[in-house]
């Protein structure tokens, strides 16, 4: 009987802590876009995770929240959600990692004392104690060329910081084609108010302007749960005739993010989005009629995340990324990444922290990491039981893998 490695799991353990990350989807900003770039408390409390929950306990209507200042709805959630009740939501205890990495006394439950510490970073500064806090060394943007303050910043030339990487978003072309074509129009697209063969063309030439102007990562969008393809919409026609033609003579990888309702209850605003379960014969087919186009694919609802995982084992040209959004909590992430290592091994990305708030970063990956380092270590274990001798120099490239290099390889970026 072969003695139990009692330490390869300690092992593992510390190279997951000490990997390094890449990002690959954030709705973070660069300085070079600061009316868009949120940190601190203030944006930290009024995340839509947190209004949401906020409003679950009825304090006030939707409409007050909202007409309240940043600083007055921060106020509210605190009050809420840190002081009336005990903060046990994954989202609460996320605030409470920030403050604490930070060194700042969580005990004190002093609101403002945490703004004034805020308030003291300066934009570079707090950057850079971020990323250091959160181990991440690059993450991947959400860039929308229909967004007009990310266009002029676009149209400018910036020098954009090399730690954030571009990603062309399209949800606004492929969601709502009826209102992006004027648009197009005015900025000299000869576009239709039908997808034909003129449009197709013109819409190709966006994209190629686009493409070298941000030098994106991957092209992306969120699609909902009763997205189908081919279905002869002007998304799927968009789709299959102007996007994934670029994406492949570029050599670029297209992003699907799929499963979001969107505004089940228009009253909570950015918090009014739902999840639905999706087919997956979509995603089969965009596999088998694109053999050269390379997807990255992750689904919101727990429910297709197994025949996800089926899939991928059928598809090298389909990469899982991630647990997006309402997956993104320990209990279906733990789930989900123990599914994904039995049946896919190590040739996936389990996790991005999709943070719209520049200090998520710390939480959502000192969290992740946890859970990901725990099933990682029971599958090394396991194959330690077999005899195979696991070294540390295998274990960290593996590691490594899983949060940077798997991206860059799939990618070829």
């Amino acid at each position: 009987m072969r003695l139990r490695d009692i330490t390869i799991r300690a092992r593992v353990l510390e190279a997951v802590r000490e990997a390094r990350i890449t990002d690959i989807h954030t709705h973070l900003f660069s300085n070079n876009f600061p009316q868009l770039l949120l940190r601190g408390i203030d944006d930290l409390l009024t995340y839509h995770y947190l209004a949401a929950e906020t409003l679950r306990w009825g304090v006030i209507s939707p409409d007050g929240f909202w007409k309240r200042s940043k600083r007055e709805q921060a106020d509210l959630v605190w009050k809420t959600l840190f002081i009336d009740h005990s903060p046990v939501s994954e989202a609460c205890r996320g605030v409470l990692t920030v403050l604490d990495r930070f060194g700042l006394d969580t005990a004190s439950r002093d609101l403002n004392s945490y703004r004034k510490f805020f308030d003291a970073l300066s934009a570079d500064e707090h950057v850079d104690r971020v990323f250091e806090l959160a181990g991440v060394d690059s993450v991947v943007m959400t860039n929308d060329p229909f967004d007009e303050t990310e266009r002029y910043t676009w149209q400018a030339d910036p020098k954009i910081d090399e730690r954030f990487k571009p990603a062309l978003r399209l949800d606004s072309m492929l969601y709502e084609w009826e209102s992006t074509e004027d648009f197009m129009r005015e900025w000299g697209y000869n576009v239709s108010d039908y997808v034909d063969i003129k449009t197709c063309k013109e819409v190709r030439r966006f994209l190629i302007n686009w493409i070298d102007n941000m030098n994106p990562v991957y092209i992306a969008s969120s699609l909902p749960a009763d997205f189908a393809f081919p279905d002869g919409s002007a998304r799927s026609r968009l789709i299959s005739e102007c996007v994934l033609p670029i994406a492949e003579e570029r050599g670029i990888p297209v992003a699907l993010m799929i499963g979001v309702k969107r505004q089940v209850n228009s009253e909570l605003k950015s918090a009014g989005d739902s999840v639905g379960a999706a087919s997956l014969t979509s995603v089969e087919r965009l596999c088998q009629l694109y053999p050269h186009n390379k997807f990255l694919i992750t689904m919101l609802s727990r429910e297709n995340q197994h025949e996800l995982c089926v899939l991928a084992r059928k598809f090298a040209n389909l990469m899982i990324f991630g647990c997006w959004w309402f997956l993104n909590t320990p209990s279906l992430l733990e789930e989900t990444t123990r599914m994904r290592l039995d049946l896919l091994g190590l040739s996936m990305i389990p996790q991005h922290s999709d943070s719209r708030v520049l200090d998520q970063l710390i939480y959502k990956w000192e969290h992740s990491k946890a859970v990901i380092g725990d099933a990682l270590a029971r599958q090394y274990e396991n194959l330690a039981a077999t005899g195979w001798n696991v070294t540390d120099e295998e274990i960290r490239r593996d590691v490594a893998d899983l949060f940077g290099g798997n991206f860059s390889s799939f990618a070829d970026r």
